[in-house]
């Protein structure tokens, strides 16, 4: 296995970070991974340990490393650009890339980045904005973990002043709104626990999926709570159960057929 970091500029001119896990000599599916982490950090459970999941199971996988509050301008829209480049770049520039199956997958606030990046990827206005083509920069296929869709459907009140810096743009606010027939098929996962980013985000974005006649599945969990990741560690006091670890080899299974 080969590690890199690699630093490039999204269609707005942003610079962002990928770090890479990708085998030598061969050609492989790509999954981007999109941690979460409340826009303010990358969840360290749903960056390393995710990639490296993926990358045992037969994929090229890079963490994107996208615009946080902390960052120069605005989240939006340069984290889902951060995401749309990556892809581009991949796409076009990497060998031992398969070309047609690069996979997003995004947990928690990286799921919103994920679910924006689709709906960026799919619009013809942003596509005018910004440059680049659908087909250069729409992924395959889709995973969201516990996603965070609707940005008020949260299991606590938005911090005073939050609603004047949100975005203009309603279907940023809640991506089961840009929800098209173009939007990629989609794999979710969420715990009905969930006290943080609450079911009803998966629930919305699913029925906006079913309604336009995309691929999509979710599997929700009866207890799991919000941030489980991968759900198999053994350090860290990060969870470890079986049931809710199951998810992963659900995906795997989903992005065969």
């Amino acid at each position: 296995m080969k590690q890199a970091s690699l630093t490039l500029k999204n269609f707005n001119g942003r610079e962002f970070s990928l770090k890479s896990y990708t085998a030598e000599n061969e050609n492989r599916p790509l999954m981007l991974v999109i941690p979460g982490g409340s826009f303010d950090h990358l969840s360290q459970k749903e960056s390393e340990p995710v990639a490296l999941a993926y990358y045992k199971a037969g994929f090229n996988t890079a963490i994107v490393q996208y615009n946080l509050i902390g960052d120069p301008g605005m989240i939006y829209p340069d984290a889902a650009l951060d995401v749309l480049t990556a892809i581009k770049y991949y796409r076009q520039n990497m060998s031992g890339v398969i070309a047609d199956k690069i996979y997003t997958i995004g947990f928690s606030a990286g799921g919103h980045v994920a679910s924006v990046a689709n709906y960026f990827a799919t619009s013809k206005d942003y596509q005018a904005e910004y440059g680049y083509y659908q087909a250069e920069v729409v992924p395959n296929k889709t995973i969201l973990g516990y996603p965070l869709i609707d940005i008020k459907k949260i299991g606590f009140p938005l911090p005073d002043g939050a609603e004047e810096m949100l975005p203009a743009d309603p279907k940023i606010n809640d991506t089961a709104l840009a929800v098209t027939r173009e939007t990629p098929a989609t794999f979710m996962f969420q715990a009905l626990d969930d006290q943080i980013v609450l079911v009803d985000n998966s629930i919305s974005y699913l029925e906006a999926l079913r309604k336009a006649k995309v691929r999509s599945e979710l599997h929700l969990f009866e207890k799991g709570g919000h941030g489980f990741g991968l759900a198999n560690y053994h350090d860290h006091d990060w969870p470890n159960d079986p049931h809710l670890a199951s998810w992963f080899e659900l995906s795997l299974a989903w992005l065969e057929f």
